[in-house]
């Protein structure tokens, strides 16, 4: 494993100075001489008075947040510094005014400061998401500005397609060795007749190739090949050759030494660079770095890229909800420029191009996947915590328990759609 200096995460909005000392007396002026200013030693104090009603104000305001905090902590069924394992443990008192001005921001880096913990965060974040605890602790004002921005300026052109791969898919291939399985697979398993993570990855691959109905000799497209373990298994159990694309100078590298010898070639590309046709195009969990505004130019990319009587399968994960949010605190520490699409929104990208064969959630799944990632996570700490940092450790944590408590509150899902080209005749039947 490559040694890196240890990663910190900066914190942008939550380094605050301390409060300058306020000052109970004025200087005397020089020479003894009576100051027409200070005040007559038997009238009130007034520095002190409004230093007394300052303090009132934060202090009646800090009770109004601590009440709004304990009646959000009530709604999702838990006690503040309780002790059942979903109960918040609070170590800043702060937390409540930082959670209730800052939403998902403040309370995401207030927990890779060590300002609260809770044993079950998964199980906490569930009920958060099953009482929609989100909409009662976002600022009105900044979700109009995030969601203009997102109508606005397109986060996923071109020229910021490889943000996401430097940020989050290049953190460290120690990382992510100790995390996944052997066929390093950085998507949701498919837990039908599996009883451990490998089990679930390997039944993943192997239904997409059957989706795909691969025969040998076929040229296949893997766009988002990541650390390229569909592309080696579809190599060696169906012989088919390979070309997967990524944005992840690490993927590429450790993808390209682990299939060496067989007929599989990656490439460090963006996919509106492709060109060329393929039998089969394969995309996992790659859609979700597209964005709204580019869903018609991939689809249409796809469509020239495909041959007739072709098949492409996309894994994606969704949400029920169409609309232009991205959660701040995974738009700036996880996935830069990510976006969940909704069903309709898909639907409506593939529609000119397109025709859906078959769709499958098997959204809960990827609760139990996030789950062994985490287990795999907290059981290697020791062997990647000389090169990465407790905040790290603990921005990891909340990313994986809270996502997966996305999956278990049903808020997030996840769909393979097979698509065919509009003039295919031939019909489609799908495994399951």
């Amino acid at each position: 494993m490559s040694q890196r200096a240890t990663r910190t995460i900066e914190f942008e909005s939550t380094r605050r100075p301390s409060r300058p000392p306020v000052r109970s007396a004025r200087t005397q002026p020089a020479h003894n001489q009576p100051d027409q200013n200070q005040p007559d030693q038997n009238q009130p104090d007034q520095i002190g008075q409004d230093q007394t009603a300052a303090n009132q104000t934060v202090t009646a305001q800090n009770n109004r947040w601590q009440s709004w905090l304990t009646q959000v902590c009530d709604e999702c069924g838990v006690t503040i510094n309780g002790s059942a394992p979903a109960d918040p443990q609070i170590h800043n008192q702060d937390l409540a005014r930082r959670a209730f001005t800052e939403g998902s921001m403040g309370l995401g880096e207030a927990y890779m400061e060590g300002w609260w913990d809770c044993d079950a965060l998964d199980e906490l974040a569930t009920s958060a998401m099953r009482a929609k605890i989100d909409q009662k602790i976002e600022n009105k004002a900044r979700l109009i500005f995030e969601i203009a921005k997102a109508r606005v300026f397109n986060f996923q052109k071109k020229s910021r397609a490889f943000q996401v791969g430097e940020q989050h898919y290049d953190t460290g291939n120690d990382l992510f060795e100790v995390m996944l399985d052997p066929t390093m697979s950085y998507s949701c398993g498919y837990w039908k007749d599996a009883s451990t993570l490998h089990e679930a990855q390997i039944n993943k691959l192997d239904l997409l190739c059957r989706k795909l109905q691969l025969k040998k000799g076929m040229e296949i497209l893997d766009i988002g090949s990541g650390w390229g373990g569909l592309a080696e298994h579809a190599a060696r159990n169906y012989g088919v050759n390979v070309v997967g694309v990524t944005v992840s100078k690490e993927q590429a590298a450790l993808a390209t030494e682990r299939c060496r010898g067989l007929p599989i070639e990656f490439r460090l590309q963006d996919y509106r660079d492709l060109t060329g046709q393929f039998d089969r195009i394969v995309s996992v969990g790659m859609f979700e770095h597209v964005g709204v505004k580019n869903y018609n130019t991939y689809m249409q990319k796809c469509h020239s890229l495909l041959r007739d009587n072709g098949l492409f399968a996309l894994h994606t994960i969704g949400t029920n909800r169409t609309h232009d949010l991205v959660d701040p605190w995974i738009k700036k520490y996880i996935f830069p420029n990510g976006k969940l699409p909704s069903l309709h929104q898909i639907s409506k990208s593939y529609e000119p191009w397109f025709v859906l064969e078959d769709l499958q959630n098997f959204g809960p799944d990827y609760d139990r996947t996030l789950m062994e990632w985490h287990r795999n996570f907290k059981q290697g700490w020791g062997e990647l915590s000389a090169n990465y940092s407790k905040e790290f450790y603990r921005m990891w944590e909340y990313y994986l328990k809270v996502c997966a408590a996305s999956f278990r509150s049903r808020e997030n899902q996840l769909w393979q759609l097979v698509l065919s080209k509009p003039d295919d005749s031939v019909r489609y039947d799908s495994p399951r």
